[in-house]
């Protein structure tokens, strides 16, 4: 699933920066290193020895955000003979910084992942590193890890290997941009074959039951001191290009697989028949026209995340999905369960090292099996430590925080005004029938409402807002109350 991005105007950031910036505080998360370890980094940019494969012939691009410098992915597609295409895509390899045991390393292991806010991002690594040479800026040389996939003329993968090797990228690239080039017919071949390549592989996606949901941007505004939420849709080209790092953590999970020591992100079906009901019931008061016999991922995939009704199931059906876990194995002692539920594959996180710890992990593992060699040591010494360490992270906190506080913003001079809403969840089976859910028909907002009767799922009812403070110490910014 594509993490939804947040935008925000100058002078939304400004009026809400006091907020954003608590919030940061209550999670600890700081946009400075220690000095110590800005030192490793320095040291380790010196130290840098680049890998003996030079593959800097390959004319690849990334595709980020205008602003981004924190490149980790960088691509070139090209068509084979004799039908088929082969993708070149090559990983920062952070490992080639970062020493085991080092303040890099332990700074690392600290923070996780990178934090992204409203306003700025929380670093996973310093800058000085993760912005410039382990990062896939364009004419620059760096080491990376270089995977190549082999595909059918139908888009299915017929091998996968990985190596290190030095790249060179030529060009960065927006979305916006390859967009557009793409639908005037003007963008260069690689270019153009990602729109191939990644329809072919939603195909195969859907084919095997797999689950995309790509949510709609979120667009904050402040104009004449009144704050606005809006929603933008995610392009085409942002599912054409998760496809191909869907692609490489399928490849990345079975090279693991086969080679008998690794770490996977796995995920269950929901076998709760109670939740399950709950889930459609939600798609009926939400005019969702689920017919019988069509499975959850058929469902997913036909919605339209823009439009507000889709979204709101979208946001709240995740319950038909297990959260997910991570699974570690070694000296081929398998788990039994391996599968990823929304993906309907096993698949692990191998495609963003420079803002998450574990893919640096499994892209050493991936690049030892092709090279026939035994698993590195500092990989082995911290694998069974990795699920806990990423248990530990606060990506998902900051990200639903952050929500909660813009909607705060979005409804602080409202408060008392009645909304028209859908109660969407209800606390009933943890013993709390009065307290749930509510979705507003305008604006989009989700908020936590208490009424002085049992709520119900799915009743229309009028939501008298009590609360919307950005500043509320406490968890539930927003707070409605039946009327």
């Amino acid at each position: 699933m594509r993490r939804r991005q947040m935008h925000m105007s100058r002078a939304a950031q400004d009026a809400l920066l006091p907020a954003l910036q608590q919030l940061r505080a209550e999670l600890k998360a700081f946009t400075e290193f220690p000095a110590h370890v800005l030192e490793a980094a320095e040291a380790a940019k010196d130290a840098l020895v680049l890998p003996d494969k030079d593959a800097t012939h390959l004319p690849l691009f990334t595709i980020d955000p205008p602003t981004s410098k924190d490149l980790d992915q960088a691509m070139h597609l090209e068509r084979r003979p004799g039908g088929g295409y082969r993708v070149h895509y090559a990983i920062a390899d952070v490992a080639a910084f970062v020493k085991p045991g080092g303040p890099l390393d332990a700074e690392a292991h600290d923070r996780i992942e990178t934090l992204y806010f409203p306003d700025l991002k929380v670093p996973l690594y310093p800058p000085s590193i993760s912005e410039g040479p382990a990062s896939l800026l364009p004419d620059q040389v760096v080491p990376a890890l270089l995977w190549q996939h082999d595909l059918d003329a139908y888009g299915n993968v017929t091998e996968s290997t990985v190596s290190r090797a030095k790249v060179r990228s030529l060009a960065k690239l927006d979305y916006a941009g390859v967009q557009q080039d793409i639908d005037a017919g003007t963008a260069r071949e690689s270019v153009a074959l990602l729109r191939e390549i990644g329809k072919l592989r939603e195909a195969v996606e859907a084919a095997r039951g797999g689950v995309s949901v790509n949510l709609p941007d979120q667009e904050v505004t402040l104009k004449d001191g009144s704050f606005g939420l809006t929603y933008v849709a995610p392009l085409p080209v942002e599912g054409w290009n998760e496809q191909i790092s869907l692609m490489t953590g399928m490849a990345a999970a079975r090279i693991m697989l086969d080679s008998g020591t690794g770490i996977l992100r796995t995920q269950k079906e929901q076998t709760d028949q109670a939740e399950v009901r709950r889930v459609h019931d939600i798609a009926k008061l939400l005019g969702i026209d689920w017919k019988p016999g069509v499975l959850y991922a058929a469902l997913v995939n036909s919605l339209d995340p823009t439009d507000r009704k889709h979204m709101a199931f979208l946001s709240e059906a995740t319950a038909m999905l297990l959260k997910a876990e991570y699974t570690t194995f070694r000296d081929h002692h398998i788990p039994e369960h391996t599968s990823h539920a929304a993906i309907a594959a096993p698949y692990t996180y191998s495609t963003a090292p420079l803002r998450r710890l574990v893919d640096r992990y499994t892209g050493a593992l991936c690049v030892a099996a092709c090279a026939g060699e035994d698993p590195p040591s500092w990989v082995l010494d911290a694998l069974y430590c990795l699920p806990c360490d990423m248990a530990r992270g606060k990506g998902k906190v900051a990200d639903r925080r952050a929500v909660d506080l813009v909607e705060a913003a979005v409804l602080k001079d409202r408060v008392d005004e009645i909304f028209g809403g859908t109660v969407i969840n209800t606390d009933a089976e943890d013993g709390k029938p009065k307290e749930g859910t509510v979705h507003l028909a305008e604006p989009a907002v989700m908020g936590r409402i208490t009424s002085g009767a049992e709520l119900d799922l799915g009743t229309g009812v009028q939501a008298r807002l009590m609360r919307a403070d950005p500043l509320f110490p406490g968890r539930h910014k927003v707070l409605f109350r039946t009327a």
